[in-house]
């Protein structure tokens, strides 16, 4: 006889299938739901987020930024930083004052102006010079003005060898130690020089000890 009693065992079975088909389901909501979160975080959390411009590769200082070092990315709000770039437009062809990593959030003050000189304009060159003083190449930035000098030797006197160059970048060496076969000197310092000096400056250089003062 079929009586409830006896179906007691089948409807066990039933409820354990469906207590294994609801712990199963569970397991892969939890693992759709981190993989949603891995993907993309600040949707994930509710946090709303902002197109930022970061980089898209390791850059070094110096850097004139093209549209190929940089990317838009969706940044929460909670932690995008101040002054951010939010256009590729504005962070193409100025010069990046520090080295970023790749995916770092660039701001306004890690950019300097457009009153660098782009690669092939008129009027200008860029041109290398090793400093007489080390401790003198730590304190340049890029985007700074400087004036550049020319020590005195046997033969000539100090002088000026040109006024206001820009400072284009500082090529220091890695670990921070000294410059290979040039221990007095210091590391290698890009100038954005009119034409006009730039050759006299760039002869000096290899001549006489050269040093700048700060602006």
């Amino acid at each position: 006889m079929d009586t409830l009693l006896s179906r007691l065992p089948d409807l066990r079975r039933l409820n354990g299938r469906r207590a294994r088909l609801v712990r199963r389901f569970l397991a892969a909501a939890l693992v759709l739901s981190g993989v949603l979160l891995f993907l993309h975080p600040g949707s994930a959390r509710g946090a709303p987020g902002t197109a930022t411009v970061v980089s898209a590769r390791d850059l070094p200082a110096g850097s004139v930024l093209r549209a190929a070092d940089l990317r838009l990315a969706d940044v929460p709000d909670d932690v995008r930083p101040a002054g951010a770039l939010g256009s590729l437009d504005a962070a193409v062809g100025r010069l990046l004052s520090g080295a970023a990593r790749a995916g770092e959030p660039l701001t306004d003050v890690r950019l300097l102006g457009s009153a660098l000189p782009a690669k092939g304009e008129s009027g200008t060159v860029t041109v290398a010079v090793r400093l007489a003083d080390a401790a003198v190449a730590e304190l340049l930035q890029p985007g700074q003005h400087v004036d550049v000098v020319a020590a005195p030797d046997a033969t000539h006197t100090a002088s000026a060898l040109v006024r206001d160059a820009m400072v284009v970048t500082v090529h220091r060496p890695e670990g921070g130690g000294q410059v290979l076969n040039a221990p007095d000197k210091g590391p290698l310092v890009l100038l954005a020089l009119p034409v006009g000096v730039a050759t006299e400056v760039a002869a000096t250089s290899l001549e006489r000890p050269v040093t700048v003062t700060l602006r």
